[in-house]
């Protein structure tokens, strides 16, 4: 593997760059905006470094973690605070804590999801025990397999509402398969969901089933670009790739002019130019500074998600949401991480909104909706909105390969998002493999891996 461009400098696409620049490869980034990190970005809010797009990592596999040990952020490794999130039912304005024992939000013991399920959910829940063990249907989607096992209670109560806030789509449309490759193949071993649900549990690493990074998120992406450039990667802003040809990628430069760049192989790491979305979903993504005593003692854990049972999906806060609630969830930044606690009374969260097509309403709230939603939320009502930064992002969730021309394209390996992958730790995951796979293969001409 001699040249190699990389499309993209989101984390998918500086994840493979780094791997590939480790192992010798010649290796250039061109990121069509003006900043790597993609949907890692963090602003200053009350003097604090706030992440606007993803917070934290999934702990499953370790993948994440030996990134960070490669890159030596092993010590800015942090746990959140060890207290579940709790839902807010929007249908009934009741407001219930999260199981503390549990994977995508199904309970491993449902007698403890009481508050949340009543007597009749938690008898539904318990059938999981003698039900037939059927292992999972080809594609069959988080929702489906919870409301056939545990019922819809769980689905609607618990599961929704935790794959919402992680995956930004609902459970009924994310394959289990995609959602935990691990909890799938622990119900085709013949195990109960709960059961399921318990094993992988116990073979996460030891605490919290996710973490983040002291300084947030974006404490990658500036060890990434580092470590490229350390490594002889070249890294360029403003450029963006228009096409795929046999000997490496057309371009178009900030100013206008065109370029092309030579390359053996090119790795994409974006949708739109050898994949198309099928499935997207844009959120736009709140963070306030927060003035108000009745934080203090973190009423309602770290944060809050919303369950929208009972209510048209995507509907949005008005008279037919009780509550008016419009946010889809509210972290508790200040609660969550350490190193964000409150100062001088001010705390920060971070609020979470459907938004919509990129060509209309975009969705963002106004403040007087986040004031509201907070408040809600979090059961202090007397919470007064600071300042506040908005973000709206757009998630892939799945993907489908475009046509090429064969012989006269480059070779081309797809990763993060341009292959449907959504999630930092399924992101990193999913570059890594794929570099790993093209350094160990010969080279071939033809159809994106």
């Amino acid at each position: 593997m001699t040249g190699v461009v990389v499309v993209g400098g989101g984390v998918g696409g500086l994840v493979a760059a780094h791997d590939l620049a480790r192992a010798g490869a010649s290796v250039t980034v061109l990121e069509r905006s003006d900043r790597f990190g993609g949907q890692l970005e963090a602003v200053e809010l009350a003097g604090r470094t706030v992440d606007l797009g993803a917070e934290s990592f999934a702990t499953r596999d370790g993948v994440v973690a030996a990134l960070l040990a490669d890159l030596d952020l092993t010590g800015e490794v942090v746990a959140p605070l060890d207290r579940p999130a709790w839902v807010h039912d929007a249908a009934s304005g009741r407001a219930y804590p999260l199981p503390a024992a549990g994977v995508l939000g199904i309970p491993v013991h449902p007698r403890l999801a009481l508050r949340a399920l009543g007597v009749l959910g938690v008898a539904r829940a318990a059938c999981d025990a003698v039900l037939p063990r059927t292992g999972v249907p080809p594609g069959a989607s988080v929702g489906d397999v919870v409301a056939r096992r545990m019922g819809a209670r769980v689905r609607d109560r618990l599961v929704d509402p935790v794959v919402r806030g992680v995956y930004s789509t609902a459970a009924a449309d994310l394959a289990l398969t995609t959602a935990s490759p691990a909890l799938a193949r622990e119900l085709a071993a013949g195990r109960t969901l709960a059961g399921a649900a318990a094993r992988v549990r116990a073979a996460s690493p030891a605490g919290s089933q996710v973490a983040g990074l002291r300084g947030g998120t974006t404490v990658l992406v500036r060890a990434l670009v580092a470590a490229i450039a350390a490594h002889g990667g070249v890294l360029r802003t403003g450029v963006e790739v228009t096409g795929v040809d046999a000997d490496g990628v057309s371009t178009r430069r900030a100013d206008g002019a065109a370029e092309h760049v030579a390359a053996d192989h090119v790795v994409v790491a974006v949708p739109g130019l050898l994949s198309r979305a099928t499935t997207e979903r844009r959120i736009t993504v709140v963070a306030a500074a927060v003035r108000a005593p009745g934080l203090d003692a973190h009423p309602r854990g770290t944060g809050v998600l919303v369950a929208r049972s009972g209510l048209r999906d995507g509907a949005s806060a008005g008279a037919d949401d009780v509550g008016g609630v419009g946010a889809r969830a509210l972290t508790h930044s200040s609660a969550k991480w350490s190193w964000l606690a409150p100062r001088d009374g001010v705390h920060l969260v971070r609020l979470s909104y459907d938004a919509g097509p990129a060509d209309g309403d975009d969705g963002t709230p106004t403040r007087a909706q986040v004031t509201h939603d907070v408040r809600v939320l979090t059961g202090v009502r007397d919470a007064v909105v600071g300042e506040t930064a908005t973000r709206t992002w757009t998630r892939t969730i799945a993907v489908d390969l475009l046509p090429t021309t064969g012989a006269t394209t480059v070779p081309a390996t797809l990763v993060g998002e341009a292959a449907g992958r959504t999630g930092l730790a399924a992101v990193v995951a999913h570059a890594r493999s794929g570099v790993a796979t093209l350094l160990t293969r010969p080279t071939t001409q033809g159809a994106p891996s």
